[in-house]
């Protein structure tokens, strides 16, 4: 398990290289929903996702051999190691999946990885990866199954958690904690990195509720089995949410910190996508929208009153490919 202590720490290693991403409250009956809403607008993090914050951890936690860091990924993890790489002086390989959308193989080269195209799947992808980082002794840096991701990706929740503080109180205080201004967050859910952190960060203090694509229900078929399984991955959501298997670590920490998961059609994930950027002019890839879309469907059903984070968690998607 990873505690908060853990993520705190986390949080003042890579301060200095990560954003303080925007957090906006929605009028009252935003979208339709009763719930007061919140969005937590990561994908305007470095890189367009949430990924540097585990990046930037993991690497800084380790000492990083001459051969550079190592990893899988359906695209937006590979970027934020990249960058995070490059920034700290790094060699990076990355390994994706052929079908990653160019958008983000052209990222990734922009920010000086090699790029490793190969496989069908993100395991394929990271059964490569794996060989390679025996051959050449990379630091591996897991997409979502190392307790320095996740810790780092938990430092969302914690800044989440001291914004919406700041909002009430009125002034730009960080410091101390106001848990009364939050009773459910959304998170969207691929190998559980993000939904693991963010759960580990709130411990049972804030209701999390993680969203995942109907077909790419890694966390959801876990709980049910009561372990995790191997599931079928497809959808349009698949390049940034599509895990075969939820991640250990995230799978022992939504145990007990996980209220429950839902699963989203691939058209209701399209128009959370369209509502965002109708109504707000965000524009995100699908995984971003994913959460959102569990409360315009109706599949997570907010109470009048309530107060409800959402996280938009990446944008790495081609305008044109969006319209």
């Amino acid at each position: 398990m990873i505690t908060p202590a853990e993520i705190d720490t986390a949080a003042q290693r890579i301060g200095a290289y990560v954003r303080v991403t925007p957090c906006i409250e929605l009028e009252p009956r935003a979208f339709g929903s009763p719930a007061t809403l919140t969005l937590k607008l990561e994908m305007m993090q470095h890189t367009g996702s949430f990924k540097p914050r585990g990046a930037f951890n993991r690497i800084l936690s380790a000492n990083v051999p001459e051969a550079g860091v190592i990893a899988a990924s359906g695209g937006n993890h590979g970027a934020a190691v990249a960058y995070a790489a490059r920034t700290l002086g790094h060699m990076a390989e990355i390994f994706v999946p052929e079908p990653t959308p160019d958008i983000k193989v052209d990222r990734l080269r922009r920010y000086g990885a090699r790029v490793v195209l190969i496989g069908t799947s993100y395991a394929e992808a990271y059964a490569a990866s794996q060989e390679r980082a025996q051959e050449t002794g990379a630091l591996d840096v897991h997409a979502y199954d190392q307790i320095e991701v996740l810790a780092g990706q938990g430092t969302l929740a914690r800044e989440l958690e001291r914004q919406l503080g700041a909002l009430d109180t009125g002034t730009l205080d960080t410091g101390t904690l106001d848990t009364g201004t939050l009773d459910t967050v959304l998170v969207a859910v691929g190998g559980g990195g993000l939904i693991g952190g963010v759960a580990a960060w709130f411990a049972g203090r804030v209701r999390v509720v993680g969203v995942e694509p109907e077909r790419c229900p890694a966390l959801y078929a876990a709980r049910e089995a009561g372990e995790p399984v191997d599931v079928d991955v497809s959808g349009i959501a698949a390049d940034s949410l599509g895990a075969r298997r939820i991640g250990n670590l995230a799978f022992l920490i939504a145990q007990p910190y996980v209220e429950s998961v839902v699963l989203v059609a691939d058209e209701e994930i399209r128009s959370a996508q369209r509502n965002l950027w109708d109504r707000l002019r965000i524009l995100t890839e699908p995984g971003g929208a994913t959460a959102l879309a569990g409360l315009l469907s109706g599949k997570y059903q907010a109470k009048p009153g309530e107060r409800v984070g959402v996280i938009v968690c990446g944008a790495n998607t081609d305008p044109a490919r969006f319209g």
